[in-house]
């Protein structure tokens, strides 16, 4: 039986198929023809359960409704109707495909406007996005329904607009059959988020357009599918073209080959009785030999990102001026890639990826993770209930965004298990658009695929798909098909909180394997939620934080920028590792050596300066000018006399290429790369004067101007400054990475579980002997685990020459340790007072054995409140490497210094137990100390929140540490 939802059937809900009633896809287009944007407030109206919602869509009244901005997504706290929640893989409702359940929100939408006579001798009305279903009325009568949220749906509406008082009502309803393919790491948030607009669309207008292109030797090609009256004129100005005819393939001789280097954009005009079209084109081959990624002939390398698309107060609501100015912060961070996970993004996106420079894969609204929970049965990617949807889907992507050079490859979908409505998608698309590759992650035999992809590969196994060494398929036919193709990486390097590690081995491995066309950091932009009425220091929600019965927690924070675009340190790293110039300072010859990793760029729009810092902070600088060097091509260069005398005299050299002038995404003098000379090693700490003797007094020992307890020979004074410590310190917060089981080590726990049940966060100390002595106070203690017999002996010997402390440190395990260490290290805590810090070392911002690649060295200053990772989570965040001195200051002048050997030091106004427990930002609260960690080992970071853990070089295996360090105050 036919049970009816207050307009809505329940039979509608759970049809598989695509809507119905909705205008045949095709491109979008750019015309002169009039629009009218319907977006703004409109009357709202939310009901918890569709069974509940009322049935009066084809009415007028808004007796008892609200408003709520279009575009929005309406359950946002902005907003206010229900509440986001937050799954990666699980569906948040019982899987019986394709049946959604009842408890489901409804949002009903209603804008009365006025139509001028423009639009009625035809239109049509454009939705750019509907969450996850739409019924449509317009003056009473149902135009149809909406599938597929992130494409757009189009209806008829000639002979039913009217010019005044048009009532239209658009119900959105958060569940139906459609949300079995839209299982996408990301927020649940229905509405109608993407614009609506009325098009005029009179008889002869025209109707659809397929400009195809390509670029070879000869130069530029052009063929122009026009679905419109006859006799249109076609024409591009700025090649002196006119006159061309729909169906022909012309050479254009003086075409420039479009590039995310150089993305030269032509106007092609359509010209018709009723309207002019234009559709800027560019001029480009995408194309596969010997197993590489070819554009126009040349090998590329993609530098990608995944880019889903979340605002923290507007959710997939993303504002114009958010958008434009994120991709320009992917472009000066050298990012030419986007995978637009997990479906086609804002047709703004592809429109400025083309103008600004991208390489895109476009990717299809379709994802069925949930399915993998319950061995894929009933997967609608295999389901033929579910084919004319997908193939839906697949073709309204192709034909909305056919026209953009930026397109290289089209995807089926993501994690979507296997399938023959996959296959069809592939054939279709292929069919329709051989210009471009198909690509699909879930395909890994590559049977109907033009690229191997996989996601998360190994260091190891990424090696050998570069060499061709990876594991045969048992079809010897296939295989070969398969090792035909270049390798891309459509996730890697999981920067999910502190992180991502193992950037620079997978770059090395990019650009050194020419079957590997590059990779896509999982992800750009964290995927944050601002609380309604929450203030600047309340930090960000993600699931759970809003009550969600079922939930993945924070595994949606996990991107490159903050909620808000604020670059984590992780892409700072990310720049420095896919640079496009690679630079050497050979000093003893006098000579630079430049890489051009560009494919089509010669860096003749770039300048070469230098700046020189020694440690006693004398600066020097200068300019060497242009240096054109052919891409893909090394060459040697002169080095400037007066920077090789900056550093006979101890100077560190930075030397920068910049933009020479301004770009569409950067101002001149924008740092495009940059090497550094090495600084000279850092004298060992060492005592100034002859060594002073301990005095014994009642329950404390005096050397110099430190005083120690007697019994546990911990530092009580310095200077006259109270301290507590040293106290070793192996645990510390555990970061997203350290929390995650590695893919590929064999592990079933993650790190941080090893860590706890070998009890590094609840060590306990046995003082073995306090001795003062006529040189030094020596402090031998073992750290053990209540309960379990492996444990490590310190010795810690301080001597003073009557002004400083010298600390020696010795730690050396004992028994069998079953885990690898966090740190090996000390903590200090002072007053206060100490709010600022300056130090001599890498930075300015954090950096981890496999992180920092990013930071340089330097002499920096901070106020210690901004030396932390404002990180969602909170974690381990905020050590510099590489420290020679770092001296903490107060407002009176007073310094507390420590000074060593590459050291890696914190300071924080909470204690690493502080951070530990706590899970949102705002937790963490300043608790009247300043506490400095320092540490002389240090565990990497890995990706292994979702991928690998730290490459065995940055794993810190139980072993011996050694250290010192000195103590000053002035």
């Amino acid at each position: 039986m036919n049970t009816t939802f207050a307009g809505v059937s329940r039979d509608d809900l759970s049809n598989p198929g695509p809507g119905y009633g909705n205008h045949p896809a095709r491109a979008r287009f750019r015309t002169t023809l009039p629009e009218l944007v319907l977006d703004g407030e409109w009357s709202f109206r939310w009901t918890a359960r569709v069974v509940d919602a009322p049935d009066d869509l084809g009415g007028t009244s808004v007796e008892g409704w609200g408003s709520i901005p279009v575009p929005s997504s309406y359950s946002m706290p902005i907003h206010g109707h229900g509440t986001p929640a937050y799954t990666n893989v699980v569906y948040p409702f019982p899987v019986e495909p394709p049946l959604p359940p009842d408890d489901n929100p409804v949002g009903d939408h209603r804008r009365v406007f006025d139509a001028s006579s423009e639009f009625q001798n035809g239109a049509l009305l454009r939705f750019d996005g509907i969450d996850s279903a739409g019924e449509v009325w317009l003056n009473g009568l149902q135009l149809g329904t909406t599938r597929g949220s992130r494409l757009p749906t189009e209806f008829d509406v000639s002979g039913i607009l009217r010019s005044v008082a048009n009532v239209l009502t658009v119900r959105v309803v958060q569940f139906s059959a459609a949300s079995y393919i839209e299982d996408q790491d990301m927020w649940w948030l229905p509405g109608l988020f993407r614009s609506v607009t009325l098009l005029a669309h009179p008889t002869g207008s025209i109707e659809d357009i397929f400009v195809q292109t390509a670029f070879d030797e000869a130069g530029g090609h052009l063929s122009v599918e026009l679905d419109g009256p006859v006799g249109a004129k076609m024409r591009i100005k700025t090649l002196g073209l006119d006159g061309l005819i729909a169906g022909q393939t012309i050479a254009v001789e003086h075409a420039e080959p479009w590039s995310a280097e150089q993305p030269t954009l032509y106007d092609l005009e359509i010209v018709t009785p009723l309207e002019t079209v234009t559709i800027p084109i560019g001029f480009r081959t995408v194309s596969v030999a010997d197993s590489t990624l070819l554009l126009n002939g040349r090998p590329i390398l993609l530098r990608g990102v995944n880019r889903h698309e979340h605002h923290p107060d507007f959710g997939r609501v993303v504002p114009y001026d958010t958008v434009v100015a994120e991709l320009h912060l992917m472009k000066q961070h050298n990012i030419n890639a986007i995978r637009t996970s997990h479906y086609p993004p804002h047709p703004d996106v592809v429109e400025l990826a083309d103008q600004l420079g991208f390489y895109l894969i476009d990717e299809c609204d379709l994802e069925t993770h949930g399915f993998e929970l319950n061995e894929w049965r009933e997967n609608p990617s295999n389901d033929p209930a579910f084919h004319d949807a997908l193939l839906d889907r697949m073709r309204r992507m192709v034909e909305r965004d056919k026209n953009h050079p930026s397109i290289l490859f089209w995807s089926l979908g993501n994690e979507a298990g296997h399938g023959e409505n996959l296959e069809a998608m592939a054939a279709w698309a292929k069919d329709r658009d051989p210009s471009r590759l198909i690509h699909y992650e879930g395909d890994q035999r590559s049977y109907f695929v033009d690229v191997y992809s996989r996601m998360y590969a190994s260091h190891d196994e990424t090696a050998a798909i570069g060499r061709f060494e990876e594991e045969s398929l048992d079809d010897p036919a296939l295989d070969a098909h398969r090792r035909s193709l270049p390798f891309l990486l459509c996730e890697y390097a999981h920067a999910m909180g502190n992180g991502p590690g193992g950037l620079t081995e997978y770059q090395s491995l990019f650009e050194n394997y020419p079957r590997l066309a590059g990779g896509f950091v999982w992800e750009w932009l964290e995927h944050g939620i601002r609380k309604s009425g929450a203030d600047a220091n309340s930090g960000y929600a993600y699931g759970g934080d809003f009550g969600e019965p079922l939930h993945d927690g924070g595994f949606v924070i996990d991107g490159l920028v903050s909620p808000n675009r604020i670059p984590r340190p992780g892409l700072i790293d990310f720049k420095k590792v896919i640079e496009p110039i690679r630079m050497k300072l050979n000093l003893e010859i006098g000579l630079l050596e430049i890489h051009n990793l560009y494919d089509f760029d010669d860096l003749r729009n770039l300048v070469f300066d230098w700046i020189s810092e020694s440690y006693s902070g004398a600066i020097f600088q200068g300019v060497i000018g242009r240096i054109e060097v052919a891409p893909r091509t090394s060459l040697l260069h002169p080095l400037p006399p007066r920077l090789l005398a900056a550093v006979a005299e101890g100077g560190v050299v930075t030397l920068s290429a910049r933009l020479a002038s301004p770009s569409p995404w950067a101002d001149a003098g924008h740092e495009i790369a940059w090497i550094q000379s090495r600084p000279a090693a850092p004298l060992v700490p060492v005592l100034d004067g002859a060594l002073t003797e301990c005095i014994q007094r009642q329950g404390s020992i005096e050397l110099g101007r430190g005083i120690f307890d007697r019994r546990t020979g911990d530092l009580l004074q310095f200077a006259g400054t109270e301290v507590t410590g040293l106290q070793v310190i192996l645990w510390r917060a555990p970061t997203d990475n350290d929390l995650g089981v590695s893919w590929n080590e064999g592990q079933s726990i993650s790190e941080e579980q090893r860590w706890r049940e070998s009890g590094l966060d609840r060590l306990v100390r046995r003082t073995i002997e306090v001795i003062p002595g006529s040189d030094a106070l020596t402090v031998t203690s073992v750290i053990g685990v209540a309960g379990q017999d492996h444990r490590a002996r310190v010795t810690m010997r301080w001597s003073s020459d009557g002004d400083s402390l010298l600390f020696e440190f010795a730690f050396e395990p004992e028994g069998d340790w079953p885990t690898t260490l966090p740190r090996v290290g000390v903590v200090l805590t002072l007053p206060d007072r100490f709010e600022n810090v300056s130090w001599v070392g890498f930075g300015p911002g954090q950096s981890y054995p496999d992180t920092g690649q990013g930071q340089r060295w330097g002499t920096f200053s901070h106020a210690i409140r901004d030396l932390s990772v404002d990180y969602v989570r909170p974690q381990e965040n905020g050590s510099r490497g590489g420290v020679s001195r770092w001296c903490l200051q107060d407002a009176t002048g007073t310094s507390f210094a420590v000074e060593g050997v590459n050291l890696q030091v914190s300071s924080r106004m909470w204690s690493t137990e502080a951070l530990t427990a706590a899970r949102h930002s705002h937790e963490l609260v300043p608790d009247g100390l300043t506490h400095l960690e320092i540490d002389f080992a240090q565990h990497g970071i890995g990706t292994a929140a979702c991928g690998a853990g730290p490459l065995p070089a940055f794993r810190l295996a139980p072993g011996g540490v050694r250290g010192a360090l000195r103590l000053r105050s002035r």
